[in-house]
């Protein structure tokens, strides 16, 4: 875990804006949190090169996509070692359908999030690609069936008061 930076108000200003919306320009940026555009320009590329900003994207809808199924899957590795860790790390990364992997505590090793267009396209991921795996010993999913919340934007610190 990394210390956090620390950030004055003004910086975490520029944070919330550009969460809630990245394109913003930087004259329209600086009017929004109250510094010339020089100095939140300065400031921004600060924040993007310390990594606090690692980029710009843009949030897309599933549904239109044909992306109608999330997914939660908990997996047990086959054996705990390095070699067998690495191997399914490298078949979780070649996987556009995975859209986080997370190393937990716990009864499993593993938590998926996954979105497929359909349950026929889960069952061809567990299946075929999954439980076949040599680093796989055993697979449990869970369907979302409605989604109460899902934020992209992270909660910031509380900060000194800028302007």
């Amino acid at each position: 875990m990394t210390d956090p930076l620390t950030l004055d108000g003004f910086d975490l200003k520029i944070l919330a804006a550009l969460q809630e919306d990245g394109r913003l320009g930087n004259q329209e940026l600086a009017e929004r949190v109250h510094l010339s555009p020089s100095q939140c320009s300065r400031r921004r590329l600060r924040l993007e090169e310390r990594g606090v900003v690692r980029g710009y994207r843009a949030e897309l809808a599933p549904g239109p996509l044909g992306l109608a199924v999330t997914v939660f899957t908990k997996v047990a590795l086959a054996t705990h070692n390095r070699d067998n860790a690495r191997r399914f790390a490298e078949l979780v990364r070649g996987l556009d359908c995975v859209l986080e992997a997370h190393v937990m505590t716990g009864d499993s090793d593993y938590l998926l999030k996954v979105i497929v267009p359909d349950l026929k396209a889960l069952s061809g991921l567990i299946n075929d690609v999954l439980l076949p795996h040599e680093s796989v010993a055993h697979v449990h999913s869970s369907v979302v069936l409605d989604t109460l919340k899902e934020a992209a934007a992270l909660p910031l610190p509380r900060g000194p008061a800028a302007g």
